[in-house]
């Protein structure tokens, strides 16, 4: 499942982010990747264990856990302390697929890499180039959303960068290990969610709704690694 999630920052806290990140360290983003993605990659991050990207990357958790999209989509477990990448001049990050499971250097925390997040830090008309490409069922989805907007996408699909031509595309990056390992089944559970959320809001007292929200329930306690 490719979902978008909007406004997970407001245009006021993107600025802050912006502003915060003027003047930081920027390094090679190969400090992170593993041996497939060093051959396809060619940006910058903020060194994962600044001060800054300590921050931002704080406040990124703190707006995912007031979104209820996100929690009904992810179903998160763990949540891989967001990084920050930009790419300007050319930059761009080949066709690669996430590895499994990945460590945090700062902390040694572990996860699966169930699914894959990208937050959205420049506006769309700021910079050429730079979408996201992800092939999925249907074919390759071009992503380039508004500044504050994030999308997730299973940590198994192939997926790159375009090149960025002109301006900077600055994002966060991170990943999920849900409580629920797969993307099919994850699927399921958001579709019925959101159906259970539509028909309250038409009519809170249908009497369906117990019935569909025991499904859900059940379901979620069939599948579910707490």
């Amino acid at each position: 499942m490719l979902l978008q999630i909007p406004q997970v920052l407001t245009s006021d806290q993107v600025a802050q982010f912006r502003s915060r990140m003027e003047g930081a360290a920027w390094v090679d983003g190969n400090v992170t990747s593993g041996h497939q993605s060093a051959q396809a990659k060619y940006n910058e991050q903020l060194a994962e264990d600044s001060a800054v990207a300590r921050e931002l990357g704080d406040a990124v958790v703190a707006a995912l856990g007031r979104n209820q999209l996100f929690f009904s989509a992810a179903l998160p477990k763990r949540v891989f302390p967001p990084l920050f990448n930009r790419y300007q001049g050319g930059m761009e990050f080949g066709n690669h697929v996430d590895g499994a499971v990945r460590v945090h250097g700062p902390t040694g925390l572990r996860i699966r890499t169930d699914i894959s997040a990208t937050l959205f830090l420049t506006a769309p008309a700021d910079y050429d180039g730079g979408e996201l490409l992800v092939e999925d069922t249907y074919g390759v989805q071009r992503v380039k959303l508004p500044a504050g907007d994030m999308v997730l996408y299973p940590a198994t699909s192939l997926h790159r960068v375009q090149p960025v031509t002109r301006g900077a595309r600055i994002a966060s990056f991170f990943w999920i290990q849900s409580m629920v390992r797969e993307d099919a089944q994850r699927s399921l559970l958001f579709d019925l969610d959101m159906s259970i959320m539509r028909l309250t809001q038409a009519n809170k007292d249908h009497p369906s709704l117990v019935s569909l929200t025991g499904c859900y329930h059940n379901l979620l306690r069939m599948w579910a690694e707490p």
